[in-house]
């Protein structure tokens, strides 16, 4: 499931993007929010998108397990909506690069099993999450 789709800051740095979009930057600086992303997916898409594609596996796989390679911000969706919570931006839940989510179906809802697990990797190879 890819990642949502950052408009013209797709594939710059922080500094790019404060750089060419101060305004939209300084918005997104105030209060983290997907629709302030000059041409980008925006919240409401995004999480219907991710929402969608859930319910699609979840409708193929009605029993067992499934695994599912993501990005962080697929991850953070898909914890909201278990929570019950909507998301504009702000991802409160930390997950690392290859870190494990685990999210279970039990008696017809959605539990979280475990969140940014990261005991299969060398402590080494271990660094703080942040924007680039």
């Amino acid at each position: 499931m890819r990642e949502i789709f950052l408009g013209e800051w797709e594939g710059l740095r922080t500094e790019e993007i404060a750089e060419r979009f101060p305004e939209a930057w300084a918005s997104w600086v105030e209060e983290p929010d997907w629709d302030c992303v000059p041409g980008g997916e925006g919240a409401a898409a995004f999480e219907a998108r991710v929402g969608s594609a859930i319910e699609q596996v979840l409708e193929r796989h009605p029993q067992g397990d499934v695994l599912m390679v993501t990005h962080g911000g697929v991850i953070q969706i898909a914890l909201h909506r278990i929570v019950g919570r909507p998301s504009r931006g702000l991802f409160p839940f930390k997950i690392q690069n290859t870190s494990i989510t685990v999210i279970e179906r039990r008696d017809g809802r959605m539990v979280i099993g475990g969140v940014n697990d990261v005991g299969h990797l060398e402590p080494a190879l271990l660094h703080e999450v942040g924007p680039e």
